[in-house]
């Protein structure tokens, strides 16, 4: 939306204007400080400007206010006294007038009371003779108060609504949040909730109701009126539940929308289905983004790293939007990239997603046995994660972890009443399904997987732990002596959980041709999103395609990877299950092993399947079979 106030110098444009751009959460401009140095000096001498002088004057605001229109608005201050120069300063179809209007002998005296402005009081006269009175736009009286003059101006806006820059479909905690976002950003935004009957009614409205704070939203429950709300061509986030509702929401939508309409998906789809739906949009002439979402409620509302995919071309539409509401990295840059074509964005979110889970499971080990083996009070754990926090091993989950660990309701640690089901919501299944039809080992994101679904079996755990006669055995090792190594174990557990990752990411993308920027993926990891860390910050700064040799990474793998199987040693050995630190250190430990074991499965499939096998001392690549029933090669 662009306001520009209008008015004699002395109306009080610049204090309407910068109210108004406070309360819309656009910038201000005074076109006064537009004006060429030769303007001023004739302004200052007492001499009315004429046409000649204002012509480029008005032509540099015209493109300040095209460049606003381009990033959700402004509000200007200036004069504008004729009607030519008002055609002039014309372009936006979001365009709104509020003309300033009064007694020469009200604005004379409030001229008279400014000091130090180049406008001498006397030019009032040749401005009231040159004002043009406008028959559109709304005209406001000044002899009213500061607030009351903001009220009235912000009852003529609200009352004749602008076309709004995007749209949001569903206002579930996502949804909500991201709308918040953009409005807080000065972006217009309209919100859209289906009515189902005998639901709760009123959704989006509900949404604008409990945050008056934002006068560039509007709300919805017909679609038809929402989509009807929007600047064309259209642009709509769907913030909806993955599968089938996004390709009903798409059936209702493509009958309704325009060629070069873009609509984006927001949601935890799967890359496949996205992929689908890029190809579907796109012979129908419209454009569409499968879009990754990172850093729950809270970075949604506040700045999520953003995972756009898709049509490039789409992506153009709204980069300045999602630059805006993004989180920034530590050098200020947006959080957000364009990933890559086709069900790109969907796929690295499903990855993060994938590794977030190892990450997790990594401390809940770590915590587990501390607390069970080590017999660590939760004090002392939190103590030692806010200690590791405060170093290289800094993340987002080790704080929270962190904070976990200390809260307390009634005198009672709050996990401790927490029933131990873990939940998860498919990502993690779908990353272990790719990764084994593309031929990837992921072992230890996939027992993190596996982990929640052994979780979800309490009543079986329970009654096998008394049948099986399962108990933790207490650790009598020393934890100041342990505590070095564990810092370690888990230094390189974390390593080889986003090696897996970043593994799978690389060898997809070659196989589909996506050209993924590893530094790019990493660096909008590095804030917003759940996974963020200093380890995410220092593979963004250093990515090699050969991960295990990133500066940094290559020692811990080197030093650390003792410790890592010395704690998985000691922890199994004392009843503790560690899944994921387990099945890490065997997945670099098979990494690392120039002769394995795995010429014993050669044989054993050759042997009863005749699936032949290739020899060392054969560099052709010539398959051979033997006949090892007759005990002769």
């Amino acid at each position: 939306m662009i306001i520009i106030v209008t008015g004699v110098s002395g109306t009080g444009k610049t204090t309407l204007g910068t109210a108004l751009s406070e309360r819309f959460h656009l910038p201000f401009f005074d076109a006064d400080d537009f004006h060429p140095a030769e303007n001023i000096a004739k302004m200052s001498q007492g001499t009315p400007l004429n046409d000649e002088d204002r012509r480029p004057w008005l032509l540099a605001l015209a493109k300040k206010l095209e460049e606003s229109e381009k990033t959700g608005g402004a509000v200007l201050a200036c004069s504008a006294l004729k009607e030519s120069y008002r055609k002039l300063l014309s372009a936006s179809e979001n365009l709104r007038w509020i003309h300033l209007k009064g007694d020469r002998e009200l604005i004379w005296a409030r001229m008279l009371a400014r000091k130090n402005h180049y406008m001498k009081a006397e030019m009032l006269d040749s401005q009231l003779a040159t004002w043009e009175n406008p028959a559109y736009g709304f005209h406001l009286s000044i002899d009213q108060s500061p607030e009351e003059m903001l009220s009235s101006a912000i009852h003529y806006l609200l009352s004749n609504p602008m076309h709004m820059k995007i749209g949001v479909i569903g206002m579930g905690v996502m949804g909500k949040s991201l709308a918040l976002n953009l409005a807080e950003k000065g972006v217009p935004v309209s919100v859209y909730n289906r009515y189902v009957e005998g639901k709760e009614e009123g959704v989006a409205q509900k949404v604008l109701e409990e945050h008056p704070e934002f006068s560039n939203m509007r709300a919805f429950e017909n679609l038809e009126a929402f989509l009807g709300s929007l600047e064309k061509p259209r642009k709509i986030l769907m913030m909806i539940p993955a599968g089938t509702a996004i390709d009903h929401q798409l059936d209702v939508l493509l009958s309704k929308l325009d060629k070069g309409d873009l609509m984006i998906d927001g949601g935890n789809s799967f890359y496949k289905d996205s992929e689908r739906r890029v190809q579907r949009l796109q012979e129908a002439g419209m454009h569409f983004l499968p879009m990754g979402v990172s850093g729950g409620e809270e970075g949604a509302r506040r700045g999520p790293s953003i995972m756009p995919g898709g049509n490039a071309e789409g992506y153009a539409m709204v980069e300045d939007f999602l630059g805006r509401i993004s989180a920034k990295d530590k050098k200020g840059k947006p959080c957000v990239t364009y990933v890559g074509p086709g069900g790109s964005g969907h796929f690295i979110k499903m990855v993060h997603n994938s590794i977030e889970y190892g990450e997790m499971q990594v401390l809940a080990e770590l915590t587990h046995i501390l607390r069970f083996g080590f017999g660590c009070t939760p004090e002392e754990v939190s103590a030692i994660y806010s200690d590791w926090n405060k170093g290289d091993l800094k993340s987002y989950l080790l704080e929270i972890t962190a904070d976990i660990l200390l809260f307390k309701e009634n005198e009672e640690l709050v996990l401790d009443q927490i029933l131990d089901q873990a939940g998860q919501k498919g990502t993690g299944g779908w990353s272990i399904t790719t990764a084994l039809e593309f031929g990837i080992p992921y072992s230890p994101l996939s027992e993190a997987v596996n982990a929640r679904g052994v979780s979800g079996s309490k009543a079986l755990r329970m009654a096998l732990a008394e049948t099986l006669q399962h108990d933790f055995l207490p650790i009598k090792d020393s934890l100041e002596a342990w505590l070095p190594k564990i810092k370690k174990a888990y230094s390189l557990a974390r390593i080889i959980n986003h090696e897996v990752g970043f593994r799978l990411m690389k060898s997809v993308s070659e196989e589909k041709n996506w050209g993924l920027n590893f530094h790019e993926i990493a660096r909008i990891w590095t804030n917003g999103c759940i996974i963020r860390s200093g380890l995410m910050e220092q593979i963004s700064e250093n990515y090699i395609d050969s991960f295990f040799e990133i500066e940094g990474i290559k020692d811990s793998v080197i030093l650390d990877r003792k410790a890592l199987a010395e704690l998985v040693g000691l922890g199994i050995s004392h009843g503790f299950a560690l899944p994921v630190m387990s099945a890490g250190i065997n997945y670099i430990l098979g990494r690392i092993t120039a002769e394995s074991s795995a010429s014993m499965i050669q044989a054993q499939r050759d042997y009863f399947g005749a699936h032949t096998y290739k020899r060392k001392d054969d560099p052709s690549g010539k398959f051979y079979h033997t006949q090892w029933d007759s005990k002769e090669a």
